[in-house]
C-alpha cells in the first residue's frame, strides 16, 4: 500500500550511492548476500532477546535490499538478480517471527507461526499473479523498475518492515502485532485473489 510512494524517494536517496558503487566495481548479487546475511544476524540477535540490535541488522538488510536493486540497474538487470532477490527477502520475511518464537516460545511461537503462515498467503499469491502476468505480457505501471510484475496490496514490503521495527522496540506485544499484522495479510491475500481471479478470467 506504501511501496509506490516510498520507491520514488528510496531511488533519489540510493541512486547516486549505487552508481559510485557500481563504478566501483560492486555486483548487485554481492549486495543481496550480503543483505541476507544482516537478515540472518537480525533472526539469531532476535532469538537470542537482543532486540535493538536485531533492529540494526533489519535495518542493514534493507539498505542493502534497496542497493542492489539500484546497482543492477546501474549496470546490466538480470533475470537471475532480480530471482535472487526475491527468494531471499521471502527467507529473511519468515526468519524475523521465527526469531521471536524462539525468543520466547511460550508467548510467541503460536503468534509467529500464523504469522508465518499467513505471509505463505501474501507469497504465494504475489508470485503466482507474476509469473502469469509475465506469460501474458502484463506491465507494472506502478512499479516499473521491478524484475517481476509487483502486485501492491495492503501489506506490502514497507508495512512488513514497520511492523517488524514495532516488534524490535516493544517485543512484549509481539503476540498483539503477529495477530493482527497477519489478519491484515490474510486480507491482502483474499484481494490479490479477487484480483487475480478477475484478471486471469477466461483464459
Amino acid at each position: 500500500m506504501l511501496d509506490h510512494r516510498i520507491v520514488p524517494l528510496q531511488n533519489r536517496i540510493l541512486v547516486p550511492v549505487a552508481r559510485v558503487l557500481a563504478a566501483r566495481g560492486v555486483r548487485a548479487d554481492t549486495l543481496s548476500w550480503a543483505g541476507f546475511g544482516f537478515g540472518v544476524a537480525a533472526f539469531f540477535l532476535i532469538a537470542a532477546s537482543f532486540y535493538a540490535f536485531g533492529l540494526v541488522a533489519i535495518a542493514a538488510n534493507r539498505l542493502l535490499d534497496g542497493l542492489d536493486g539500484s546497482v543492477a540497474r546501474a549496470t546490466h538487470p538480470t533475470d537471475r538478480g532480480a530471482f535472487l532477490d526475491i527468494v531471499l527477502d521471502f527467507v529473511f520475511y519468515a526468519l524475523v517471527p521465527l526469531g521471536f518464537a524462539i525468543a520466547d516460545a511460550e508467548a510467541n511461537a503460536l503468534p509467529a507461526a500464523v504469522l508465518i503462515a499467513s505471509f505463505v498467503g501474501t507469497g504465494s499469491s504475489f508470485l503466482a499473479f507474476s509469473l502469469l502476468a509475465e506469460r501474458r505480457g502484463l506491465c507494472s505501471t506502478r512499479f516499473p523498475s521491478k524484475g517481476l510484475y509487483y502486485l501492491g496490496g495492503l501489506a506490502e514490503g514497507a508495512e512488513t518492515i514497520a511492523v517488524f521495527v514495532v516488534m524490535c522496540l516493544f517485543p512484549s506485544y509481539f503476540a498483539a502485532l503477529a495477530y493482527g499484522f497477519a489478519l491484515v495479510c490474510a486480507l491482502a491475500t483474499v484481494l490479490r485473489w479477487r484480483h487475480g481471479l478477475t484478471v486471469l478470467a477466461g483464459t
